[in-house]
């Protein structure tokens, strides 16, 4: 039996949001951001947290469970599907990402619910490079089972009416990829992977659950559909290590400039937890337009992942040391 934790929903005002992931990375920031909205906000979770924040009521279970998916939605206005796989087997991957969101959107279709914003994840479109791509500009190719259920996640919220949001790298408090797979990287290639000028969408994870939350509560005007969801600018990959070298997170990059075959070479000599398939999606073009979902929403991205470096500094140096 799902059972619900934490103050009473009453005591938010405005539509009720149901809520899946709001203990990870980018679910945290959502629950923030909701939070400071005053919106009612009902949360899945396997284990609540002891300290639930007011306005928010907690659901105990997990995407496998018929009944609390159905607690979850009941009475909702919105769904907000944050809940993912982002790594394992294929089993795993296609309970959460596949199985997992068809029964979500399932009860939220039965529920009623008027609104469903799901991220997914620019990763779908496979190893690159790409340029400045629109929206299934280049048909997806996912290269892992992750990415590959994700995508078959996002036709089950896409034939639900909902919105999909596709953004690249996510920068910020409780990144445990992005950056620790940098600082692994510039230990096994010390050099300025293809002279640095990689063009990178990223996005901060601050101003994706900006994003989200609006889209969520305001984006009335906007189709249903897939959006690319990264800051509008791209980063360059050598500004995004000098900026973190600069921050005393990192090593100055101070090698040569060196091509993609060489870079490749030097990665498979020095072993290491980062794959050369992660590495390209660093190391090489992988960059998705995405002004359209901030004018859409009428959002403002702000001042860009890099300005944002600073605030997750803190925590960056905990992570790596």
């Amino acid at each position: 039996m799902a059972t619900e934790h934490g103050p009473a929903a009453r005591l938010a005002t405005g539509p009720a949001v149901a809520l899946t992931g709001a203990t990870g990375f980018i679910g945290t920031g959502v629950l923030a951001a909701l939070a400071a909205r005053g919106v009612r906000v009902r949360a899945l979770a396997r284990k609540p947290p002891e300290d639930a924040g007011a306005g928010a009521a907690w659901v105990a279970g997990d995407l496998a469970d018929p009944e609390a998916l159905t607690e979850l939605c009941a009475g909702a206005d919105v769904l907000v599907h944050l809940a993912s796989r982002v790594g394992g087997g294929t089993e795993e991957c296609e309970a959460v990402n596949d199985r997992g969101t068809a029964a979500l959107m399932a009860a939220a279709t039965r529920a009623g619910v008027r609104r469903i914003v799901h991220l997914s994840t620019a990763a779908v479109y496979g190893e690159g490079p790409h340029s400045g791509i629109e929206v299934d500009e280049v048909p997806p190719a996912p290269v892992s089972e992750a990415s590959r259920t994700r995508l078959l996640g996002e036709r089950h919220a896409l034939a639900a009416g909902g919105h999909v949001l596709r953004p690249g790298l996510v920068l910020g408090t409780g990144d445990r990829w992005v950056v620790p797979a940098l600082a692994e990287l510039v230990r096994r290639v010390p050099v300025r992977w293809e002279g640095g000028n990689a063009r990178l969408s990223v996005v901060d994870r601050t101003d994706l659950a900006r994003l989200i939350t609006v889209l969520a509560l305001d984006g009335h005007a906007v189709p249903p559909g897939v959006h690319h969801a990264s800051h509008p600018e791209p980063v360059r990959g050598g500004d995004l290590i000098a900026a973190l070298a600069a921050l005393g997170l990192l090593p100055a990059p101070d090698g040569p400039a060196v091509p993609w075959e060489e870079c490749r070479r030097l990665l498979a000599a020095v072993p290491g937890r980062v794959s050369e398939r992660q590495f390209g999606l660093i190391a090489r073009d992988h960059w998705y337009r995405s002004e359209r979902i901030w004018r859409l929403t009428a959002c403002p991205p702000g001042p860009g992942p890099l300005a944002r470096l600073p605030e997750a500094a803190a925590w960056y140096r905990e992570v790596l040391g």
